[in-house]
């Protein structure tokens, strides 16, 4: 079936940023250089704008030296840099009390979940707590914990693993379930901001006021920081987690923001080595970027494009689309996918449907995006898109995939 203008060119609610969006798009080097090719894989790594290239330069060729070692200039300026890295996080996340909180940098989300697990939760555990476990979430934010319990149970303590509670219809949490299944030995909660394949915002505002004032929220914000705007004071939340590659940084940098005023202090153990400094600095240089693009204006164009994707999919038959069926709509009123949509061709194998999307120019992921086991089980194609992405493209893929229905 082919998509008619009524289904899938409706008008895009945000044509007011459309110069600011070309402007932003011109900063993209990869981008630009490959007009040929749409990337709508950002879900997975965010591309670099040109102000974090030029930052990562300038570091290597005036300032790279190791960090907390030296005292030649070189070296004081990698350690200061780490140091007003760490406070612009804190600005970034709009941190209340900065002077009480902790950033620490990590490789990225997988590693920082790990690290609160394996460093400081077991300092907040007794025997007979409870911990709620997100099992439908990615499995970076699942594991780390599971893997707590078990050392836990080897030392003689028996912590309960309770499984986060989903709406069926949407896949958000069921905060309503989870009031119900919080008691007083509900000490910690880990869930995610965005979900990595069904594209919600997960509510998490409204976790708090489920569990309680005194259970620690650790959030994995992978799909949220650098995505939409991210409050710490609005979220209420005691842990931030998040990987810099994915907020427009290089590979293999991330930080732990800690709140410290629930449980014992956030300290990594161990010698932490030399911290990736070239990482730190793009990181810093990311969140300038975003900041100056504004991420309340990045979340608007993201959602309205994802709209526009899911307006043109629910007419082709041939498509099943995951998450929230009722959001589907352009002038749905239910909250929107936050840049992501994940779909399967009801015949096509979504492996092959990924190299057919290839084919035409479009780089999408398609497997179980590391989903839990209480997730999907079925392969499928996901689309997930930044500032740099066009209504243009947005129209074009579903066009593509309209000849395959």
């Amino acid at each position: 079936m082919t998509v008619s203008r009524t289904d899938a060119q409706v008008p895009l609610p945000v044509e007011d940023l459309a110069d600011w969006q070309r402007a932003l798009r011109a900063q993209f080097p990869i981008i630009t250089a490959h007009p040929e090719q749409s990337y709508l894989d950002s879900a997975a790594t965010a591309q670099k704008p040109q102000a974090v290239l030029d930052a990562v330069h300038t570091y290597l060729t005036t300032t790279n030296a190791n960090a907390g070692r030296g005292t030649y200039t070189w070296a004081n300026r990698t350690t200061t840099l780490v140091e007003q890295t760490r406070g612009r996080v804190k600005l970034f996340l709009a941190d209340p009390a900065p002077e009480r909180s902790a950033v620490h940098f990590t490789s990225g989300t997988t590693e920082g979940l790990r690290t609160v697990a394996r460093d400081w939760l077991p300092g907040l555990l007794a025997d007979g707590d409870e911990i709620v476990v997100p099992v439908a979430d990615h499995e970076a934010n699942i594991a780390p914990w599971l893997e707590t319990q078990r050392q836990l149970a080897r030392q003689g303590v028996h912590v309960h693993v309770r499984p986060m509670p989903y709406q069926a219809a949407s896949g958000d949490y069921d905060h309503t379930a989870l009031a119900e299944l919080a008691g007083p030995r509900t000490r910690f909660v880990a869930a995610s901001h965005v979900h990595h394949v069904y594209g919600g915002n997960m509510n998490i505002h409204r976790i708090r006021r489920a569990v309680g004032p005194d259970a620690v929220i650790c959030l994995d914000a992978a799909q949220s920081v650098g995505h939409l705007p991210v409050s710490v004071a609005d979220l209420d939340v005691d842990f931030v987690v998040f990987s810099g590659h994915k907020a427009m940084a290089l590979p293999g940098t991330g930080a732990v923001w800690a709140r410290q005023s629930r449980g014992p202090a956030f300290t990594p153990g161990g010698w932490s080595g030399t911290p990736n400094t070239v990482g730190i600095a793009s990181l810093a240089a990311a969140l300038d970027w975003l900041d100056a693009a504004g991420a309340d204006r990045i979340e608007r164009w993201t959602v309205a494009l994802a709209a526009r994707l899911t307006e043109g999919l629910r007419h082709l038959d041939a498509y099943e689309i995951l998450g929230c069926q009722s959001s589907l709509a352009a002038d749905s009123p239910v909250q929107r996918r936050q840049g992501i949509v994940t779909l399967r061709h009801r015949a096509i194998d979504s492996g092959d449907l990924g190299f057919i999307l290839f084919s035409h120019g479009f780089m999408v992921r398609s497997d179980q995006h590391c989903q839990g086991r209480a997730g999907e089980s079925t392969g499928s194609v996901r689309v997930s898109l930044h500032v740099y992405n066009t209504v243009e493209e947005v129209d074009r893929l579903l066009g593509v995939l309209a000849t395959l229905g």
